[in-house]
């Protein structure tokens, strides 16, 4: 199926690993010139770099800690230099760790938070003048953020907190014509799920009502579907992409 999505551009942050990466590729693939954000340069980050320049339509990776103001600042110049309008805004940047609240010290809470969701914020905020009539912007959550979760508290309360700006946002910016959304992912093979015991790994699996873990592309599906006209009529919407936990 032609999604439509060529010649349109689009910032992608966190995207040199797992969602982000799948997203950025996806969208490269369907003709959409990706700027391709990463905190630093990394394998990751360079084979990223040469799998976009394949593609051959202005992709590129730029290098910005998102959760950082000044970087953000550079960051949107940049690419409003490069695409002086924008289709597409994926806000995947995210960092998670596993602390009791007793043990949650206020710089952790401040790093997950800024990360997770103050960069939502200054991304978009950000790049606001370039945000044309039709365009999308989808913020990446997490299952989490309704569900809650043990030494999570932080990164739980990031993830609710982007349900509650995207649905604020999607009303703010619905007369100009563009669309918010949230994904919210299950467990997905990532970096992060690649601790997991094999015990862990069942027990998740069996969570799910499909019976196993998600991959990133099957994110990456559901955020293609939200950057094209096909979503054309929705927005405020938090998707879960869990299986069927």
């Amino acid at each position: 199926m032609d999604l439509g999505l060529a010649g349109k551009t689009a910032l992608v942050t966190g995207a040199s690993r797992g969602i982000g990466r799948a997203i950025a590729l996806g969208l490269a693939r369907e003709g959409v010139s990706v700027a391709a954000v990463h905190r630093q340069e990394s394998e990751a980050s360079l084979s990223l770099d040469a799998q976009l320049e394949e593609a051959g339509n202005g992709s590129y990776t730029v290098t910005a800690d998102v959760a950082d103001p000044a970087a953000v600042e550079r960051l949107v110049g940049d690419v409003c230099k490069r695409y002086p309008r924008l289709d597409v805004l994926v806000n995947n940047a995210g960092v998670v760790s596993h602390k009791l609240l007793e043990d949650l010290e206020l710089d952790e809470w401040r790093r997950v938070l800024d990360t997770n969701l103050t960069s939502i914020y200054l991304v978009t905020r950000g790049v606001l003048g370039v945000l044309g009539e039709g365009a999308s912007v989808i913020n990446v959550g997490s299952a989490v953020a309704l569900r809650g979760m043990p030494a999570r508290a932080h990164y739980a309360a990031s993830k609710a907190g982007a349900v509650g700006l995207t649905r604020a946002l999607c009303k703010e910016l619905g007369p100009r014509g563009v669309r918010v959304n949230l994904i919210a992912p299950g467990i997905i093979e990532t970096d992060q799920a690649g601790g997991l015991t094999p015990e862990a790994r069942a027990r998740y699996s069996s969570l799910a009502a499909l019976g196993r873990l998600g991959d990133s592309d099957d994110v990456a599906g559901v955020a293609l579907f939200l950057a094209s006209d096909l979503s054309r009529f929705v927005s405020g919407m938090t998707i879960n992409v869990d299986g069927g936990i």
